[in-house]
């Protein structure tokens, strides 16, 4: 294509060159034509006559036009020229166009052939993904064949070991009716015998691990002021039969307190949250606490290493109690609006009950069966451990509950709230049994704890001022006010034995109180 427009374009030139050549030729012999006549013209004629004037009008005439006919040759020459540039400028932009799509298309040419490879290759790799996977469903297949027939084993071997269980429950039962039997026979008699044992105000059991106490005394002095803990201390409580106190801050520390001489027995370390409640089991091995990052912690008090982290809460862990019959049962709750059981010794939860409202504080009952929870709501709730059914509820303060505290006769709670309240509830009856206030007192917080004496006698509560304030249960009147704080007063805790009594506040400060 090239050629042809090459071989075009120089037809068109030789064509021009012929033209012009031809005009030039045309008018040198035009111009030797009419030369003499010019000369003639040129020269002075006296005698010159029209026809010869007439000639050489006509011929300047005929000049005319031969010079006019020579413009527009020249500028159909001009246009042809320009035409002739035109095309080929037009012809050198195709020929570019043309190497560009040739290139393009090799491109193309190349990736195609890529393509096709990438194809190839899949191709292989699905009918090997094709091939697994009918393995995989073969495998599948006997496999699910094995696990319906192990799960029918397995029901057989539950029915088989359900069927045990009742046989060892019947036998359990007997066992325990004959044991029942047997105890009240003994308690029948040896009643003279615990009247006898009787003396000073002292109280012993014969049987082994039971608790002593002396009877409580009002403090009146602060014997010991610990900075126990950096922020804040909301968790104290004692060991039982023993005078050694534990505390717990939000410093993520727990300590062990001798209040004999006010210095630190022993720290328990692992807690990664501000520790809001403790418990300890009755035969003292153990201390739980509940913390704000959504666990509890259960400590081996002897070696202080962490036994169990209880994971389960999904908020922080306000309250937390432990069974006064089993140290194998731990109620805890939580701000995710449940309240959980928990198997200490397997280290998981058994139950959990879901509710609206949530519980501040909690509190197992003597027979270790029911479970008394204090709500933001202001209500008092009772619970079955084994089912998690709302045994009753009662209407115990107009704003939050913040502490549960029982008393060591299992007869009374006393409940703690927001509304500066602090109520004696009848537990069989959950009527009010006395109601005890005072004028500067007010609750600090949602986790402000109160307490029963050891006697049953006596209660004692923090103040947001500072002070702790001591009430006859019996007369309802207060008989002590204790001032030695500088801040909210968060938990109060009496001694199993009587005294001392002990307090804690806001700044970690924790009082002594003989």
């Amino acid at each position: 294509m090239a050629k042809s427009c090459k071989s075009q374009e120089e037809i068109a030139n030789d064509a021009i060159k012929n033209a012009l050549k031809a005009l030039r030729k045309r008018h040198l012999l035009e111009e030797a034509a009419h030369r003499p006549a010019f000369e003639a013209l040129s020269r002075p004629i006296a005698s010159q006559g029209s026809e010869w004037k007439e000639k050489a009008e006509s011929l300047q005439l005929e000049l005319q036009q031969c010079y006019k006919a020579q413009s527009r040759l020249s500028e159909q020459l001009v246009v042809e020229v320009a035409e002739s540039r035109a095309l080929k400028s037009s012809v050198q932009e195709k020929e570019t166009a043309i190497a560009e799509m040739q290139k393009e298309l090799t491109g193309v040419s190349e990736e195609r052939s890529q393509l096709k490879s990438d194809l190839e290759q899949k191709i292989k790799a699905l009918e090997l993904v094709m091939s697994e996977n009918s393995e995989l469903k073969a495998r599948l297949e006997q496999m699910t064949t094995k696990a319906n027939k192990a799960e029918a084993e397995n029901k057989m071997l539950v029915d088989r070991w359900m069927l045990e269980k009742m046989k060892d429950a019947e036998r359990l039962n007997e066992a325990n009716a004959l044991y029942e039997d047997m105890v009240q026979r003994l308690r029948a008699s040896g009643l003279e015998q615990l009247a006898r044992q009787q003396v000073d105000g002292i109280v012993r059991r014969s049987e082994e691990g039971a608790e002593f106490f002396l009877e409580s005394s009002i403090p009146s002095t602060c014997k010991y002021r610990l900075n126990a803990h950096e922020g804040g201390c909301a968790a104290i409580l004692f060991e039982y039969n023993s005078s050694r106190l534990i505390t717990g801050g939000q410093d993520r520390s727990v300590k062990v307190w001798d209040t004999n001489t006010g210095t630190v027995s022993s720290n328990l370390h692992g807690c990664l949250g501000s520790v809001l409640d403790l418990t300890i089991t009755h035969d003292n091995r153990s201390v739980i606490a509940a913390s704000s990052s959504n666990n509890l912690y259960v400590w081996d008090l002897s070696s202080g290493r962490v036994r169990h982290t209880l994971t389960g809460h999904t908020e922080k862990v306000c309250a937390v109690d432990v069974s006064k019959v089993s140290s194998r049962n731990v109620v805890s709750a939580g701000y995710d609006r449940t309240i959980k059981v928990w198997d200490l010794m397997k280290g998981y939860c058994t139950n959990t009950i879901i509710f609206h409202s949530n519980c501040n504080a909690l509190s197992f009952s003597m027979d270790g069966q029911t479970i008394f929870s204090g709500h933001v709501d202001g209500n008092l709730r009772l619970w079955d451990i084994q089912t998690g059914k709302l045994l009753s509820e009662v209407a115990a303060h107009s704003l939050a509950v913040t502490s549960i505290s029982l008393s060591r006769n299992g007869n009374v709670v006393l409940t703690s709230g927001r509304d500066n309240l602090h109520n004696l509830f009848d537990v069989r009856s959950l009527e009010v049994c006395g109601t005890l206030r005072a004028s500067g007192n007010r609750v600090a917080s949602n986790w402000s704890r109160s307490c029963i004496s050891p006697d049953d006698n006596h209660v004692a509560a923090g103040s947001a001022d500072g002070s702790v304030y001591i009430w006859s249960i019996s007369k309802g009147d207060i008989v002590s006010t204790l001032k030695e704080h500088s801040s909210s007063v968060l938990s109060c805790r009496w001694s199993g034995m009587g005294k001392p009594l002990a307090s804690a506040d806001k700044n970690g400060i924790v009082c002594v109180w003989t």
